[in-house]
């Protein structure tokens, strides 16, 4: 497979959902002054098959095989329509789409998915290119949904919490926000990690601190960020609920573009029965979300 250094890099299946999602990437790649990459791949239907369920696959990839080009083609004529000053290249790949995906996001800027929602029964049972690559690509994750092929002035909304992977998501969401020149809202969850019947006496309890250390914790880091990014307008929330919601309720207030959120590597088993807000966020929203993760937390 060719290696696009710095490329944006977006999966493409024949479906419209990934031509919107092309000519998406498409008006990104020109906001980061790069090329776009586009690639066709084998579907990933998973492992362990039925003999029912190896045959549909096969059937699958030999009708993909024979419509290949022409997928291709439309995606590239779709994103130079869009963008006729991006540079353009096409690859096609008999390599499954979720390691075709997770190889080249090992030098790309980017990956872009046109991904309808992810169920967490469709992660345990079947699995999900989206789920398998934003879980393993070394880049940045785009979940392509809705129906904006450009970005647009509405706002960009991130969540940030303690793990490693939160500096690398803020700083995206920044780059986003700078590129796209919009506001920036960052959400940040401070729900009780244990049952209130776990405190002894909750009514001993500052809730008033407790709060005013999770904002003072949130806009230290922001603000840090905002420093390398200060054409950037960003203003921070802290609110008692579980992060999906919180993210969900500060995408439909803000009336966002994207949401960025942080990932912890969890691979798809432990992702679907445990849960998890970049999971959540798959299933749930109706805006691209992009799924980063540390340097650490790749693999």
């Amino acid at each position: 497979m060719s290696e696009e250094t710095g490329a944006i890099v977006v999966g493409v299946d024949g479906s419209d959902g990934a031509l919107n999602a092309v000519r998406w990437a498409a008006a990104v790649a020109a906001r980061f002054e790069t090329s776009l990459h586009i690639v066709h791949a084998m579907p990933s239907i998973g492992r362990n098959l039925t003999d029912t369920v190896a045959a549909l696959r096969a059937a699958v990839m030999s009708y993909q095989r024979d419509i290949a080009n022409i997928i291709l083609r439309s995606a590239a004529d779709a994103a130079r329509a869009q963008q006729p000053n991006v540079v353009v290249t096409t690859e096609s790949t008999k390599t499954p789409a979720d390691e075709a995906l997770i190889h080249l996001g090992r030098a790309a800027r980017m990956i872009v998915v046109g991904s309808s929602q992810v169920t967490p029964a469709g992660a345990l049972f079947v699995g999900s290119t989206t789920l398998a690559v934003a879980t393993h690509a070394n880049c940045p994750v785009v979940a392509w949904r809705g129906q904006h092929t450009v970005p647009t002035d509405q706002p960009v909304v991130v969540g940030v919490d303690e793990t490693q992977s939160s500096a690398v998501t803020l700083e995206a969401a920044f780059e986003f926000a700078d590129l796209f020149a919009v506001k920036l809202t960052a959400v940040r969850s401070w729900s009780i990690p244990w049952p209130a019947s776990a405190v002894t006496n909750p009514l001993l309890m500052d809730w008033d601190a407790l709060e005013a250390a999770e904002w003072a914790q949130l806009t230290e880091v922001v603000n840090r960020c905002n420093q390398r990014h200060p054409q950037v307008y960003a203003s921070c929330f802290v609110e008692p609920t579980r992060p999906t919601a919180t993210l969900l309720n500060q995408i439909d207030f803000d009336g966002a573009q994207l949401v960025v959120v942080g990932s912890r590597g969890r691979n798809a088993l432990s992702s679907a029965v445990l849960g998890s807000t970049a999971l959540n966020l798959l299933h749930h929203s109706t805006v691209p979300v992009v799924v980063c993760r540390s340097a650490s937390e790749a693999h």
